[in-house]
Parts: structure tokens; C-alpha cells; sequence
């Protein structure tokens, strides 16, 4: 019996490495065509910068083009962002997610991460736009809005378009996964595509953390000589907080939930999330030191039924939590008219770069002029 799972496994793998020598090979014969002249970039009538990673998901791309775009903004650029807006209706066909004043499209047609950018961009009055071709979404914004910057969310792999300035996230704990291309690995591009990148942000450097990938970071540092490395980590806050219907006991009752972490301490909670790596939002919610009864995980993006939601209240119920916990990317997701049985914390993260805050400033500033 172990023979034959032993046998299975090595088939997988063996299936996996063919897969994804067919789809190094597919990434390569792309780049050289771009390389070559014989696939063209185009280029749009404003500066172009583009935040990207080389790995799928959970880099922090999000929460960093809203650092960005509020950053363009206070050095006095005026800005649009430009997201695929994966998953969505308007995926392919391409549209308005906000012209900055207003929510125009939801997230069924837009995709979760578009909308959640744009609601946080809304007091800036930065529109956001969506479409998997981002060159003619360029020329809307352009035509719409007359930007003098575009921010392309996750656009390292978009090489029809041509950028000003190419900043590739890599997370500190796993830069580069197990070094494997997709599906064996995480990777979407071989280690040789970091030389198309201008900086390179690590991701999660929390000074406190001890889950750096050392050897991978020492690597990286050593092959980009002469390039700019900055960190920076992800600061989690309380984004809103939804009230309940009332269930609560009367002890919770007296306690009544704020903005501050202060008020979730100690509290009966149960998380749940959709997200890349809903790992790293359980680890979160742990350290808010709150007693976890509970935590229910989905996939990616995943669109909630009413049975995920009874589904939650009954796992919430049966654990005697008094509250729930969700990202703010899952709340993009939920019907927002929900009457919740309890209250609902929602989490959202914030990216700092700390002593390097400065720097990048800097490095951004002079690109640009």
C-alpha cells in the first residue's frame, strides 16, 4: 500500500515536471518575442508604473498600489489605476470601476480587488479602471481622466505595454516558493525575469518576524547588484465594524466593539476568510490576541452562497463566539444588506515601509522626473 501511494506520487511529479517544462518553455518563447521585435510593446501617452511579482498571489500587490497611488498623489501627480480585474464580467470587455467620485461598477462585473481599491482611493477622487487589455484601458483613462501617471495592479507579466518603472514584490518568508514554475511551483516566470525589474520590494519584513527565507534574500541581493531593494511589511487595522443583530450576550453587550484592537482582546472570536493565503489572516487574528474558537477558509476569491453563510453562523453559534472576523477583500464579496447574527470585524492591511519610507519616495520621484 505505501509502494502504490509512493508510485502515485512520483506519476504526479513526474506529471507536474512535464507540465511545467511545456509552460517554461510557452513563458520563454514569449519573452524572446518581445525581445526579438517580433511581438511589439505599445506604449501610452503618460508614465507607466507597474506592481508586480513573479509568484501567483499573496504578495501584497493590493494593499501596494493603494500605497502608491496615494503616494503619486501627494508628490502633486494625478493618478489612475488600472487592474485586469480577474474573475470579473468586464474581465475582457474592460470598464469604469470608479471615475473617483463614485462607485460604478460592483464586484461580479469589476472582480473584489478592483472595487476594494477603488472604495479606498474614493477620498483621493482616483479613478480606477479594469480590462485584460490594459493598452486600450490606458487610452480610456487617458481619454476620461488625462492622468499623467497609470498604475498597472499586477502588471509585471504584461509586456505589450510598455512601463516607466517596474517594481516586482517578493514575499521576505518565500520569495520564491520551492524555485518550481506553475503548476509544479508557484512561479509564473523563471528567476532570469527579475532582470526586467527597476526595484524590488520585500514584502512581510517585519524586523520581528523570523520566518525570512535568509538564503533566498541573500540570493536575490547578490544577482540584483546595483538595483534598489526595499522592505516593507503589512500593517493590519480595523476597517469597519458591522453591528449585529443583537445576539450577543449581555457581558458583550457593556463592551462595545471600536476601531482599536483594544476592543477585540480577549474576545470569543470566529474567523473566516477567501484570500490567497488565509493562513497569514489566521496568524493576524491570533496575534490580536483574541480567544479563537474557530476559522473557516475558502478559496481565492470565492463568491459567497447563503449556504457559506449559514454554514458560518452555525460553526459562530456552536463555539459560543461573540464575534466574527473577515479581510476587507472578503467583505467586497458579501451582500452588504446581511443582518449579521453578531457583530462582524473587518480587517484591512495597510503596507509601511518604515526607515525605508524616504527612500522609496526618492527613488519613485526621480524616476518619474
Amino acid at each position: 500500500m505505501v509502494t502504490d501511494r509512493k508510485g502515485r506520487l512520483s506519476y504526479l511529479e513526474s506529471f507536474l515536471f512535464v507540465l511545467s517544462f511545456a509552460y517554461a518553455a510557452a513563458v520563454k518563447l514569449r519573452a524572446i518575442g518581445y525581445q526579438s521585435g517580433i511581438l511589439t510593446s505599445k506604449r501610452l501617452p503618460c508614465k507607466v508604473i507597474s506592481v508586480g511579482n513573479i509568484t501567483v498571489g499573496g504578495t501584497g500587490k493590493t494593499p501596494m498600489t493603494v500605497y502608491l497611488a496615494r503616494l503619486l498623489h501627494q508628490l502633486g501627480h494625478r493618478i489612475a489605476v488600472i487592474s485586469r480585474g480577474y474573475r470579473g464580467d468586464a474581465e475582457k470587455t474592460g470598464g469604469i470601476v470608479s471615475n473617483g467620485r463614485e462607485i460604478l461598477l460592483g464586484f461580479q462585473s469589476a472582480g473584489d480587488e478592483p472595487v476594494m481599491m477603488a472604495k479606498q482611493l474614493k477620498d483621493l477622487e482616483i479613478p480606477l479602471l479594469v480590462g485584460q487589455n490594459r493598452y486600450r484601458i490606458g487610452l480610456l483613462a487617458v481619454k476620461e481622466f488625462k492622468p499623467d501617471v497609470i498604475i498597472l495592479d499586477d502588471g509585471f507579466q504584461h509586456l505589450n505595454l510598455v512601463r516607466d518603472i517596474n517594481l516586482v514584490l517578493l514575499d521576505s518568508r518565500r520569495p520564491f516558493g520551492n524555485k518550481h514554475l506553475l503548476p509544479r511551483g508557484p512561479l509564473r516566470e523563471t528567476l532570469s525575469s527579475l532582470s526586467r525589474g527597476d526595484a524590488f520590494i520585500m514584502t512581510r519584513s517585519d524586523p520581528t518576524s523570523i520566518d525570512a527565507d535568509i538564503a533566498s534574500l541573500d540570493e536575490l541581493k547578490a544577482t540584483l547588484s546595483g538595483r534598489p531593494i526595499f522592505s516593507c511589511s503589512h500593517v493590519p487595522y480595523v476597517y469597519q465594524v458591522i453591528k449585529g443583530s443583537g445576539d450577543a450576550t449581555e457581558s458583550f453587550a457593556k463592551r462595545p466593539l471600536s476601531l482599536e484592537f483594544e476592543s477585540i482582546k480577549g474576545r470569543r472570536a470566529f474567523a473566516f476568510s477567501g484570500i490567497a493565503r488565509n493562513d497569514d489572516f489566521r496568524r493576524t487574528v491570533e496575534r490580536f490576541e483574541c480567544d479563537m474558537k474557530g476559522f473557516i477558509d475558502f478559496p481565492d476569491h470565492h463568491r459567497y452562497l447563503d449556504n457559506d453563510l449559514n454554514t458560518l453562523y452555525c460553526a459562530a453559534r456552536d463555539t459560543d463566539a461573540e464575534i466574527l472576523l473577515t479581510t476587507e477583500k472578503d467583505y467586497t464579496r458579501l451582500d452588504h444588506g446581511i443582518h449579521w447574527p453578531m457583530d462582524l470585524v473587518i480587517i484591512g492591511i495597510k503596507i509601511s515601509f518604515g526607515r525605508d519610507e524616504n527612500d522609496f519616495s526618492t527613488f519613485i520621484k526621480g524616476r518619474l522626473e
